[in-house]
Formats: C-alpha cells, sequence, structure tokens
C-alpha cells in the first residue's frame, strides 16, 4: 500500500509494504568485504526496506529525481558510514537496486554492477558479500584491453531478471537469483569497433540500447539504437544515425560514413507519456536526410520514425574541431522543451515537438547557457519537479549549478566551483559526486553544501541513494584495470 506524506515543501511516495520475490537459487561465487571502520557494538540502523532503484537515472526519462523516502536526512548524512566492497573489476557507471529478493542462498536487498570488461556482480547491500557473478564467455580475451563497455543494468518490473551489457556488443538477460543467463544478443556486427558505453532502459516490454565508437573513433562504426524484445531477446528493431535509411544491424564498413557515436552518459532517454525514444549523436556527417551526426534526435517507441530533431547551426564547424553535441544526453523538462548540453560548453534550450517528424531543423535553439564552469558537458543533468516549479541540476569538470525552468527561459539559481559527475536527487538531497574524489551532499533548492563523503577517484560513476543506503562505485575504466571499489554507505 502506498500513502502520501509532505515533507519540507516536497509531495513524497512511501510504502508501506515491500514486492514479490524472485524464486531461489544455489549460491554462486562469494568474496569478503572490507569496512572502512571498525566493527561497532551497537548494529547499523535497519531501515525498512521496501523500495526499487532499478535503472541509471531512476526512470525511464533519466530524471535522476527519487521521489521516495531514504532515511537520509539533512540532520544525520553526516554520520553515515561507508564499507569499501572489494570487486574484481571497475564499475565506471551506475548500480542499480533491489530490495527483497531471492539471491544466492537467501533473500537480500541486493546493489546490481557491471564492470568495464562485462562482468555482473550481484552485492549483498547489508554486508557487501558478491552473492553471484556473470563473466562473458569471452572476458579471457578482451579484460585489461581497451575493450570495455561503461553500461550500467536495467531491471525487469517483475524483479526476477536483469539485462547487462558486455564488450562482445551483447546483452545479457540474467536471472535475479543466480545469474544465469536466459537469452544474449548482438547488438552490433564489430564489437571491436561499436562500443556500448551508455545505460540500457527499459520500457514497455522493451530494452533500448545504443552504441558509440571507442577513444579515437577509428573507423568503422555507426551510432545506432537497438530494441529487443525483454521476453525472448529477439532483435526488434535498429535505428542507424548514419546510412539511417537502411534499417537492422549493418556492416559498419558496408556505410559510407562513420562516426555519430550515441554514448551520452543517459543513453536513450524515454517520454513516459508517448514513449518516444530521445537520443544525441556525436561527431559525424550531417544531411539531413540520412546522416544524423552532431544532433538531437527524437524517435518513435519502436524507433522506426523520426518524430524531431535539431542540429547546431554550425555543425560542420563543431564536428571539425570535436565539438558535437552528443557528449551528452537529452533532458525532459516538460512541455516539449529539452535540454543539450554537448563538448561546446554550451547547454541549448530546444522545442520539440512530433509534428516535425524528419523535416531537417538547423539551430533555432530558444535559449543557450553556458555550462557550469564553461567546460564540456560530459555528464547527465537531473531534473526535479517541485509543485509547478521544474529544476535542472548539471555538473561538469569545474562547477555545478541549478536553473529553473520560467516562462520557457532557463534561470540559474545557483552555481558553485566544485566538479561533479551525474547528480542525482533522492530524499530530498542532492548528491553529485566529484570524479576526484568525495560524494557532495547539498540543499538542491538553495545549493547549500550539507556534508562531503570520503571516496576515491573515479570518472563517470554515479551514486544511487535508496533505503537508508547509498552505493557509489569508484575508478576510471581508462586505468584498464580488472579490480574496482564499490562504496556503501549506511546509517550508524
Amino acid at each position: 500500500m502506498n500513502y502520501l506524506r509532505a515533507v519540507g515543501g516536497f509531495i513524497w511516495i512511501v510504502s508501506s509494504a515491500g514486492c514479490g520475490a524472485a524464486p531461489s537459487a544455489r549460491s554462486f561465487a562469494d568474496s569478503g568485504a572490507r569496512s572502512e571502520t571498525p566493527a561497532e557494538s551497537v548494529p547499523p540502523r535497519r531501515i525498512t526496506s521496501t523500495h526499487d532503484w532499478t535503472r541509471f537515472g531512476w526512470d525511464a526519462s533519466r530524471s535522476s529525481f527519487s521521489p521516495v523516502e531514504t532515511g537520509i536526512t539533512a540532520q544525520n548524512v553526516a554520520t553515515l558510514r561507508r564499507q569499501q566492497v572489494q570487486l574484481d573489476g571497475t564499475v565506471d557507471a551506475s548500480p542499480i537496486y533491489l530490495h527483497g529478493v531471492r539471491a544466492g542462498s537467501g533473500t537480500h536487498d541486493v546493489f546490481f554492477v557491471t564492470t568495464t570488461y562485462g562482468k555482473t556482480l550481484a552485492i549483498d547491500a547489508d554486508n557487501g558479500n558478491v552473492l553471484w557473478r556473470f563473466t562473458p564467455s569471452g572476458y579471457d580475451g578482451w579484460a585489461g584491453s581497451r575493450r570495455m563497455t561503461n553500461s550500467s543494468p536495467v531491471a525487469d518490473p517483475d524483479r526476477n531478471f536483469i539485462y547487462a551489457a558486455s564488450p562482445d556488443g551483447h546483452i545479457q538477460k540474467l536471472a535475479v537469483a543466480d545469474g544465469r543467463v536466459v537469452w544474449s544478443t548482438a547488438i552490433t556486427r564489430l564489437p571491436e569497433r561499436e562500443k556500448i558505453a551508455s545505460p540500457l532502459n527499459y520500457f514497455h516490454g522493451n530494452i533500448i540500447a545504443t552504441t558509440g565508437g571507442y577513444i579515437g573513433d577509428a573507423p568503422p562504426y555507426q551510432g545506432h539504437v537497438a530494441i529487443l524484445d525483454a521476453a525472448s531477446g529477439r532483435l526488434l528493431n535498429v535505428w542507424n544515425s548514419l546510412c539511417s535509411d537502411r534499417q537492422g544491424l549493418i556492416d559498419p564498413a558496408s556505410c559510407d560514413e562513420s562516426g555519430s557515436a550515441i554514448w551520452g552518459r543517459a543513453g536513450a532517454v524515454i517520454d513516459t507519456t508517448t514513449g518516444d525514444i530521445f537520443i544525441a549523436t556525436g561527431d559525424g556527417k550531417w544531411d539531413g536526410r540520412t546522416n544524423w551526426g552532431d544532433a538531437t534526435i527524437a524517435l518513435d517507441s519502436s524507433a522506426t520514425r523520426m518524430i524531431d530533431n535539431y542540429t547546431p547551426s554550425n555543425t560542420e564547424e563543431l564536428d571539425s574541431r570535436d565539438a558535437d553535441v552528443g557528449s551528452t544526453s537529452p533532458v525532459l523538462l516538460g512541455g516539449g522543451y529539452v535540454a543539450q548540453g554537448g563538448k561546446d560548453r554550451t547547454i541549448r534550450l530546444l522545442q520539440f515537438a512530433r509534428a516535425r517528424g524528419a523535416t531537417p531543423r538547423r539551430g533555432g535553439e530558444t535559449q543557450s547557457v553556458p555550462t557550469p564552469s564553461g567546460s564540456g558537458l560530459f555528464t547527465a543533468p537531473a531534473v526535479m519537479r517541485s509543485g509547478s516549479m521544474t529544476w535542472m541540476f548539471a555538473a561538469d569538470g569545474g562547477g555545478t549549478a541549478a536553473w529553473t525552468l520560467t516562462s520557457g527561459r532557463l534561470e540559474q539559481k545557483w552555481r558553485n566551483k566544485n566538479g561533479g559527475t551525474s547528480p542525482v536527487i533522492a530524499g530530498g538531497l542532492l548528491y553529485v559526486y566529484d570524479p576526484d574524489g568525495g560524494l557532495r551532499v547539498y540543499s538542491p533548492e538553495s545549493g547549500q553544501q550539507l556534508a562531503t563523503l570520503g571516496s576515491g577517484s573515479g570518472h563517470w560513476n554515479s551514486p544511487i541513494v535508496v533505503d537508508g543506503r547509498i552505493a557509489l562505485p569508484e575508478g576510471n575504466a581508462n586505468g584498464h584495470q580488472t579490480s574496482g571499489v564499490l562504496d556503501i554507505w549506511r546509517l550508524p
């Protein structure tokens, strides 16, 4: 049963009972965990586990705004205690979480992560033990190499399965109970060149995945959107951002153009009212016909028809100096407004309309504002709705900032010089991880810093906050390590 509770000017959805659990199964390889602080005579406070965090960005629209209470408040956040869980891989992405599911030998609250070389692990949220791990069959062939993934898994709504990516270009459906593979489907014909960098998404029975390229943009590759049937793993459709007149998986060398990576931190962003899919593409040719490099694109839910599109008026110049908009995914602000950042240090406010279809649109942004520190944007902004007000939070390498959308304009409310990865709002608090080390906690509307939680350095990692816990991976995929750390903070 759910009920509403007013807290601090927000309406929070609070659940009084958990969901069903998955079937039992045998336990796979377990590993120990190292705690930063010694065991205390008083056990950690037990927060009732009633919520899930099923994907990067909390919801299909990637708002990164959880409206549920977490048990962590401005008054107690500084008392959280960290456990550092040693992993056999670096997680340069975000975890997901399911509460009260059958995994390993019993019922647990579980964090799931995918490492850069494609191992997916189920980790007990209470003690950090690894309950099971899935290792793709080709792991030994690419571990330690440049071939990797920065993808986050996504959970099935039935809570019995999750979906995860690996550097061989496959998406796997894994059983929550034991990591068993239900199906595995390739979404590229050339995984050595086409990388799965972005998190997976799920909507109305389909898995939505995107591909890009590796550092250096070595040809041939094309960014594309792949739609898979979650039940069977069947590849339903592929939209290619170059040679877009050709559907399905293509041999990258058979297209005259290369590039146009879809690699933003949020990947495919879903309008949950219409099912439309929003993506941004990187460096590549734009001709407004079959080649859609350096563009913001809206597709219908099956990725068979373009709904609207945009490219900057100076698209060729941006392409020539590697300053494309594809470094970050579109941000859905509501009312047809979309924010699109980029490497050119600018966030553009756009208006999208389904009626425009594939008619090419070059320029015509409603507004342009600088990124928080005037550097390129490589993170996924967060969107918070408070009453009639829509807020957007973004962080780059040298700053964090907040805007409101007012009368069709972005109005900056606060800014600081603290760099960060993709922000997350949960339980009325704003969390921003500094890749140089440290997880900062703010009051969202004022920008007042409430606490800094100690952590190591990273890259694109970002936290989740649920059921009285924070989980944040450390480490940088570009270090090519086969080990890593997951930080778990809990209330004392």
